[in-house]
């Protein structure tokens, strides 16, 4: 099976962007929500014998309805017991639908088809904020009818949780906001503030670090409408310029003009040779690539001139010379170890 490998070509020069797309509202964000419970209706396909605690949870089930039956004497298989998880939204009030999502935790083969029971669904507090229950949906069916989804044994109920406890956050009487960037940078602090107080004619943003702005509302602005104007202004936002390399897929993402210093690595069979000169070393050896990359064939050399020499250019001499997504992964980070790019480079 072959891997495919793709570069995508991502612009990290300064750029127009708005405020709510890199920065959010302290205070303003989701709970996580947790609960235990039943599934039921299952066509055996359920927990087996073997989970103590499915049996268990159906004979406490039963007795709460007046129906004593110790856990020995249960032998269905159309149940399972299951993880419920969901997220409460910001300023959620009561009766509103929110999505949950139903994981097994005993050896069910399949959820499809089961109903889950009433689940109080728990914050970090211990208090009860939402009720799931309904039935479940795991994905659609193949041509040949089966389940097209990877994961029978998760699923999700839609509008299955309803909100019974509110999260306090009175956000309109306050004076005070505070914007969190998503990512930690000074100057983009700093952009943030001077536009801010650039559009205001006043003193409104002060950057408190390269991470957070501390927002004063107007006297003729409630604080809503306030930082309704403030995650709509547009603001130079300088992108960090990272490479991202996923070696399970062998994909890479990076910027055009990612720059490679002067370096020289060997990789099996492959020398990658970026000089500091203004022509290659054996240009007559090689095929031209274009104006600036050409590949020495005869010793299956790379040789690119410095100043536009780019983790793109790289990656493209690298294909044609027939090189694996896992030798050009391979050649990036020892390249990155040497000191020759100095982009972040995460592996996922």
């Amino acid at each position: 099976m072959h891997k495919i490998f793709i570069l995508l070509f991502i612009t990290v020069a300064l750029y127009a962007t708005k405020i709510n797309e890199v920065a959010s509202i302290v205070g303003v964000r989701d709970n996580q929500l947790i609960g235990y419970s039943l599934v039921i209706g299952l066509k055996k396909t359920g927990d087996g014998t073997t989970s103590k605690f499915t049996l268990q949870s159906v004979s406490n089930m039963l007795k709460a309805m007046n129906i004593d039956m110790s856990p020995n004497d249960i032998k269905s298989k159309n149940v399972a017991a299951v993880v419920v998880t969901a997220k409460l939204p910001a300023f959620a009030r009561q009766g509103d639908k929110i999505d949950i999502t139903v994981s097994s935790i005993g050896d069910a083969k399949s959820l499809e088809g089961g109903t889950l029971l009433m689940t109080p669904l728990k914050g970090v507090d211990g208090k009860i904020y939402a009720l799931g229950q309904g039935p479940l949906s795991i994905g659609g069916k193949n041509e040949r009818g089966a389940t097209s989804e990877s994961h029978p044994t998760a699923g999700l109920v839609y509008g299955g949780g309803m909100v019974e406890r509110e999260v306090g956050y009175d956000l309109y009487n306050k004076k005070v906001a505070r914007l969190s960037l998503k990512h930690t940078n000074f100057s983009n602090a700093i952009a943030i503030q001077n536009t801010i107080n650039n559009i205001y004619n006043s003193q409104v943003a002060v950057a408190l670090d390269p991470r957070t702005i501390e927002l004063k509302k107007p006297t003729n602005k409630s604080m809503i409408e306030f930082l309704a104007a403030i995650q709509n202004i547009s603001v130079e936002y300088q992108q960090s310029k990272k490479i991202i390399i996923n070696e399970r897929t062998g994909t890479v993402v990076a910027g055009v003009d990612i720059v490679v210093k002067p370096v020289i690595i060997t990789h099996g069979a492959m020398t990658v040779k970026i000089l500091e000169q203004d022509s290659p070393d054996n240009p007559n050896d090689g095929v031209a690539v274009d104006q600036d990359l050409y590949l020495g064939l005869n010793q299956a050399e790379v040789y690119l001139k410095t100043g536009t020499t780019t983790v793109a250019n790289v990656t493209r001499a690298l294909q044609k010379l027939g090189a694996t997504s896992k030798d050009i992964i391979s050649i990036l980070e020892a390249m990155k170890s040497s000191g020759a790019i100095a982009a972040d480079l995460e592996v996922i």
